[in-house]
């Protein structure tokens, strides 16, 4: 058996599961960024946790876990509270905070470093899913105390954690890629220069450039240049992005990363 119910008398329909791999992902507001274990890479730091409870979760608390950064219900970590550990040598570390939450559909770890919010996260491997979804088909769907996340809320994200919808369909090195475009469009736009913004719109589009070239609103024609490369990604935003962060020491390295990352084999 790799999970099993705890004690009748603490009230709650909880399981746990044993010898669990984890691939935490540290500070993620987006559910899109905590990858799945098809695109997990050899120098991701995975760990071995003996044992972490389940908790079956109504469908808009696991997105509210899953896609945000708010304060967990204290109902939960008093539920969870010490119930995760991992050998360290001979001896137990509990995980104060940590649990995997499922709506049935959807799987999710979580650790909060002793706060109160999901700090890391990660999914499961295949197999291991299988049996939380085994699990929590005998387990009371439990509902907490949290403010719903609107449609409106998840629409108006900053650049730096584009809506997700922006998102879906791109691979892990998409979007690391489009992370670093949008954070040299962060730049850009705090820069307020008319002339650099047109010389980015003709590099993207030409025939836009011509069209905007004596528009004086620089608002106007950054919002241009942004409804254009937000959308999916191409071999044009690989070399748009690129071009963007010359000379940005900051933003090449994470680039060069990101294709070792992706590539370890290259020297790029």
């Amino acid at each position: 058996m790799v999970y099993k119910g705890i004690r009748k008398s603490e009230g709650k329909c909880v399981k746990y599961l044993y010898d669990i791999w984890v691939n935490w992902f540290e500070g993620e507001e987006q559910g899109y960024n905590v990858c799945h274990y098809h695109e997990w890479r050899k120098k991701d730091k995975l760990e071995v946790l003996e044992q972490i409870p389940i908790v079956h979760v109504k469908e808009s608390f696991f997105h509210y876990v899953e896609n945000s950064l708010h304060d967990l219900p204290p109902t939960l970590l008093k539920m969870i509270e010490n119930r995760c550990y991992k050998r360290k040598g001979i001896d137990k570390e509990n995980l104060r905070y940590a649990a995997i939450v499922t709506d049935g559909t959807g799987i999710i770890a979580f650790d909060t470093n002793g706060y109160q919010i999901a700090v890391k996260k990660s999914r499961l491997i295949p197999r291991q899913e299988q049996q939380v979804y085994k699990a929590c088909q005998s387990m009371e769907q439990m509902d907490f105390e949290h403010t719903p996340l609107d449609e409106g809320e998840q629409e108006n994200i900053s650049l730096l954690s584009l809506s997700p919808k922006y998102m879906y369909g791109l691979t892990r090195r998409e979007r690391q890629l489009k992370k670093i475009l949008m954070i040299a469009m962060d730049h850009l736009q705090s820069s307020n220069d008319r002339n650099e913004l047109l010389y980015w719109l003709s590099e993207w589009d030409n025939k836009k450039w011509l069209t905007y070239l004596h528009h004086e609103n620089i608002k106007d024609i950054w919002q241009v240049l942004y409804d254009e490369v937000v959308i999916g990604w191409s071999e044009a935003h690989e070399a748009l992005c690129l071009q963007m962060i010359k000379g940005n020491t900051f933003l090449e390295n994470f680039w060069k990363q990101e294709q070792n990352d992706y590539n370890p084999s290259s020297k790029s």
